[in-house]
């Protein structure tokens, strides 16, 4: 079986996974799912994973197994501890309030979350809040 890819072939953006389904028995799960961090890993570095498991953890046992030098096996390891990280919140850009909207409008977003990212974006709130939001597409007076 071939993995699934983890980006969007168009935007780059990660996919999410929406539809789980049992090959016995046909049953379908529909939500909204996250792969594992384990999943963004290449099969070379899967492989290498899964033998420093077994290796538990030993990194000499690794570069006896694989055949390659010390630095090269903890190089390898520091390649699948980057690709592990989760990505910093704070890097990606904020979210415009047409955008938000937008989130709000297909469900993903509750009003309130929705205020709470406006505010946080220096953007003030809709109208029918505490605070007012100007149209975008009205005259400005």
């Amino acid at each position: 079986m071939r993995h699934a890819p983890q980006q969007c072939p168009t935007c780059g953006q990660p996919l999410e996974i929406r539809e789980l389904a049992c090959p016995a028995c046909a049953t379908v799960l529909r939500g909204r799912w996250v792969a594992s961090p384990f999943s963004r890993l290449s099969p070379d570095q899967q492989a290498f994973l899964a033998l420093f498991v077994r290796s538990r953890g030993n990194l000499s046992e690794v570069e006896r197994a694989l055949g390659v030098s010390y630095p090269t096996v903890r190089a390898k390891l520091e390649e699948i501890i980057a690709a592990l990280e989760e990505p910093e919140p704070a890097l990606r850009s904020p979210a415009s309030r047409s955008e938000i909207l937008e989130r709000v409008a297909r469900g993903e977003l509750s009003p309130a979350e929705a205020l709470a990212l406006l505010r946080r974006s220096g953007e003030r709130a809709p109208a029918g809040s505490s605070e007012e939001v100007p149209d975008e597409d009205a005259p400005a007076s």
